[in-house]
């Protein structure tokens, strides 16, 4: 349920009507618009009179919200949330250029690309700790190791860091990277999600490989609900009977979410299709279609590259890209 209040409501009245209805055992979310105040009613707001709430002279609407999905959901939160890390800003209308190596080599290799994709106009240097996720055989020591040279490169570079967890007790290992990303294998891993839900700091939460927005959304909603809200929505494409990509990237996914939800949403066309080809295409798509963010995987060598290296772009491939990112930016 969502309580709209009028643009004259006073703190003490706000203030006495929150008192009130957490009196009724509901939790109040409060969103301050440019003219209205928005009160957020979760948990059991049957006990609640509607008729009663609707008559206060401070209240200029009440409505029930049908969706699961409450902390996430634009109607409790009618402007977009913009979580700010370093010089980037997701949310506020621009497009934030997220890019690096798919994952972590060497020293040498992440600064290289570090200061490659930031004089291209990367906003955010992203590379995973583990060169092959799902392998069996990986060396889990070498987390740490991988971890401590992205602060190096963030050192050499000044570029907020982005890295993928796959365990919620490695949590603390990530102190020093600035966005914590959830991949599409975890993205109902909701142990994980319950623990990110307690950290204060930005989730990027990529969509699952055969999941609908409504159970992207109510993942979104087991890390907010902890206290975290900095949670960033990422449409990486999903798994069809398309044999030709990786993944089919679902461009609808982008303007959907923003409908339903107040939280931004990134793109990542490189995991959408698999193929280096389609990246410039689909990120151009993408960001006419109101993405607040691109992840680019860039290597540079990409035969040589020891995860996915057929997505990822050259550096100057990634410098073209981002050349024509910057005029469709430009004509939105």
């Amino acid at each position: 349920m969502i309580a709209v209040l009028k643009p004259d409501t006073s703190e003490e009245q706000k203030d006495n009507l929150i008192e009130w209805l957490k009196a009724q055992n509901v939790d109040v979310h409060i969103s301050k618009g440019k003219e209205y105040t928005v009160l957020g009613l979760v948990g059991n707001t049957e006990a609640i009179d509607v008729e009663l709430l609707e008559s206060l002279s401070i209240v200029d609407s009440v409505k029930r919200v049908s969706e699961p999905f409450k902390k996430s959901n634009r109607k409790f939160h009618p402007e977009n949330t913009l979580i700010n890390v370093g010089d980037a800003c997701f949310g506020d209308g621009s497009c934030v250029v997220i890019a690096g190596p798919c994952s972590v080599e060497s020293e040498e290799q992440l600064i290289s690309l570090a200061k490659a994709v930031k004089a291209a106009g990367a906003k955010v240097l992203r590379a995973d700790p583990f060169r092959k996720y799902f392998s069996p055989y990986e060396n889990v020591d070498k987390l740490t190791d991988n971890i401590k040279l992205l602060s190096i490169a963030k050192k050499e570079t000044g570029l907020p860091t982005a890295s993928e967890i796959v365990n919620p007790d490695h949590i603390e290992r990530y102190e020093d990277v600035d966005i914590i990303e959830v991949g599409t294998r975890n993205m109902q891993n909701y142990e994980l999600l319950r623990e990110l839900g307690k950290i204060n700091k930005p989730v990027i939460l990529r969509r699952g490989l055969a999941s609908s927005l409504r159970e992207l959304l109510m993942s979104a909603e087991h890390i907010m609900a902890g206290g975290n809200e900095q949670v960033i929505l990422c449409e990486r494409g999903t798994r069809t009977f398309e044999t030709y990509t990786k993944n089919t990237l679902d461009i609808s996914a982008i303007p959907m979410l923003h409908e339903l939800s107040h939280l931004p949403v990134i793109a990542d066309p490189g995991s959408a299709s698999g193929k280096s080809s389609l990246v410039a295409p689909l990120s151009m798509a993408a960001v006419a279609g109101g993405a607040d963010g691109i992840v680019i995987d860039v290597h540079e060598d990409p035969l040589k590259a020891s995860y996915n290296g057929a997505q990822a772009l050259t550096p100057q491939q990634f410098v073209e890209l981002t050349a024509k990112l910057n005029k469709i930016r430009e004509v939105m």
